[in-house]
């Protein structure tokens, strides 16, 4: 593949030493050596490559900062991977529109800072928003704690730049809400994880920043009280920007492993309650929302400034990490049940033979079940310990990913429990926009 080396304007890495990082994503999922790793900053680098993949029958495989938790960037031995931190582009928000557009090398946090720096807001924000890239985030169409009252990233995604099979960069959709030409390809772009072809940038919508936030650390007596609170707070009128929890488990290993502040968390289950509504700072709304809590409001902290709020927010996004360091090789699955069936999933959770803690998205069904001791295994004995989660969920009316994508880690499972029709429909759009399969082979189905 010497013709790498004539490139326009494209770094190619091929020394193990430089490429072995790109074997593996934050998932579990190891891949061999690519071909190469190729670094490319204009569009005739990627309209040779596509000519090639097609004819010489390897496949591209994109890449953004590698904090996907699914493989969706592992390659395997056929595959070249794009690495596209080097991608040109500049972040540029446009006030009148509520818009900004953004290359897909742009990290999410230098997105979400140009858009603060505006008085604005962009709502997605995965736990992983200081390092991920923006189009790491539209491939997977990252979730995060917002979800629960502003969706997952396609909610805000109005025009996608991509490279598709014709070894063109095409634009799909327009920079406004309103736009109902047929089915929108932006749309489909977005959580695709690369399969339909290479997102190369994107126009989101803003909106104007909260001007007032209501966070809230609620420890729970009884586990039995976590699963019914989404449904108490909707009834009473309040919808939360956040409803986060952690299990009786995992703040069990926080308190006696954890740091000294993790040491001292209270309760039996533990909830983080945020809401930006206009004046939700005010006693007018804290009132009766701790009459709406009842009882379970007896022991909360309640944030009164800045350097409070983010204090409780530290609590919720070290706990992936102290579970990392205690459990090197934990797999962590982020399952997803509608709300009125959680209090099912948490009973049925404890029956699995596996051990497992659970924290994650309360508010939106999104649970991160971790598995602590599944890194172990290899293979078809992993597949086997992961399965009745997954089969619980579907079972529910759920699924076996909420936020994270299928990639390699869940394709055999989601093809195993999802719908038959729904994935030959998605096989036969891949056939029809990437016809040589040059894009991301063998991801998701």
């Amino acid at each position: 593949m010497d013709w790498l080396d004539a490139l326009p304007d494209t770094r190619v890495l091929r020394d193990p030493a430089q490429t072995a990082a790109f074997r593996h994503d934050e998932s579990h999922v190891r891949g061999p050596e690519p071909l190469a790793v190729v670094k490319p900053r204009g569009r005739d680098a990627l309209r040779e490559l596509v000519r090639r993949a097609g004819d010489e029958g390897f496949t591209l495989v994109p890449r953004g900062a590698g904090s996907g938790k699914a493989g969706g960037c592992v390659p395997d031995a056929r595959s070249i991977v794009v690495d596209l931190s080097d991608w040109p582009g500049a972040i540029a928000v446009n006030t009148a529109n509520l818009t900004l557009s953004a290359p897909a090398s742009a990290g999410l946090a230098a997105v979400k800072e140009h858009a603060d720096a505006q008085g604005l807001w962009y709502p997605p924000d995965p736990n992983s928003w200081p390092l991920c890239s923006f189009g790491g985030s539209l491939a997977t169409n990252a979730g995060g704690p917002n979800a629960c009252k502003y969706g997952m990233t396609r909610r805000w995604v109005l025009s996608v730049e991509a490279l598709m099979a014709d070894g063109d960069v095409h634009r799909f959709g327009i920079d406004s809400v309103k736009q109902n030409t047929g089915p929108n390809l932006a749309q489909l772009m977005v959580g695709s994880e690369g399969v339909f072809g290479m997102i190369l940038g994107a126009t989101v919508a803003l909106l104007p920043r909260p001007r007032d936030y209501l966070t809230l650390l609620l420890p729970l007596p009884d586990m039995a009280e976590l699963p019914a609170l989404p449904a108490r707070l909707f009834a009473a009128g309040f919808l939360p920007s956040a409803l986060e929890f952690w299990d009786s488990a995992v703040l069990a290993d926080l308190r006696q492993h954890g740091t000294d502040d993790a040491r001292r968390l209270p309760g039996e289950a533990l909830v983080l309650l945020e809401f930006d509504d206009p004046g939700c700072s005010h006693t007018g709304f804290l009132e009766p929302l701790l009459q709406a809590l009842g009882p379970l409001a007896a022991d909360a902290q309640v944030a009164t400034t800045g350097a409070q709020r983010e204090a409780l927010w530290a609590v919720r996004r070290m706990t992936s990490v102290h579970l990392k360091q205690r459990f090197p090789k934990k797999v962590s699955e982020d399952v997803v049940v509608p709300r009125d069936r959680l209090p099912e999933v948490f009973a049925r959770l404890a029956t699995l033979d596996a051990k497992t803690v659970s924290y994650g998205h309360l508010g939106d069904g999104n649970l991160h079940v971790n598995l602590l001791q599944a890194g172990e295994l290899d293979g078809a004995v992993l597949d086997a310990a992961l399965d009745p989660l997954f089969a619980l969920c579907v079972e529910l009316g759920g699924t076996l990913s909420g936020e994270h994508g299928i990639g390699l880690a869940k394709r055999d499972a989601f093809l195993k429990h999802g719908d038959p029709f729904a994935i030959e429909a998605l096989r036969g759009i891949k056939r029809a926009l990437d016809p040589k399969n040059v894009f991301n082979a063998g991801k998701v189905f």
